[in-house]
């Protein structure tokens, strides 16, 4: 038999590869698309005339990351809170960025519980930066870039 059936499971990423390529994924779709480690922290609005303007709030920058959030300006009736919304952490020096989570106002732990099992915990993460990379591709897509980008006021 060849090698290459012998180690057909080498072939394909593992799960923590394909989130690992998703991190860097969602790095470099975030910032082709806005930049925002060329920011100052503040609130930041995208507008393409679509009616669908796109808010970025760069709430922290640290000499290797970032803390992030996106959303558009709709309100949840629910909770109050912009939605959908993404609270990202862009890791500058390792070219990664992760969606922490997907939920206003509300942790990783508060969503699943504080004791989740970690294939629970996993396949959430797989879900939101899933979410994320489909989200940023669409933003694109509607003509949203730096140049679209403006202080809030």
């Amino acid at each position: 038999m060849s090698a290459v059936l012998d180690n057909r499971h080498s072939l394909l990423p593992g799960r923590f590869e394909f989130l690992m390529g998703l991190y860097a994924e969602n790095y470099h779709r975030l910032t082709r698309l806005f930049a925002p480690q060329q920011l100052a922290p503040g609130h930041y609005v995208s507008d393409v005339d679509d009616g669908l303007d796109v808010h970025l709030h760069v709430q922290e920058c640290h000499p290797y990351t970032l803390e992030l959030e996106l959303t558009y300006g709709f309100v949840d009736a629910h909770t109050g809170q912009r939605a959908p919304s993404a609270q990202l952490r862009m890791y500058t020096d390792a070219h990664v960025a992760e969606a922490l989570h997907c939920h206003p106002g509300r942790h990783l732990w508060q969503v699943l519980g504080p004791f989740s099992p970690a294939h629970t915990v996993f396949q959430h993460r797989l879900r939101m930066n899933g979410f994320l990379s489909r989200w940023l591709e669409y933003l694109v897509e509607q003509g949203h870039s730096t140049g679209s980008l403006r202080p809030e006021t």
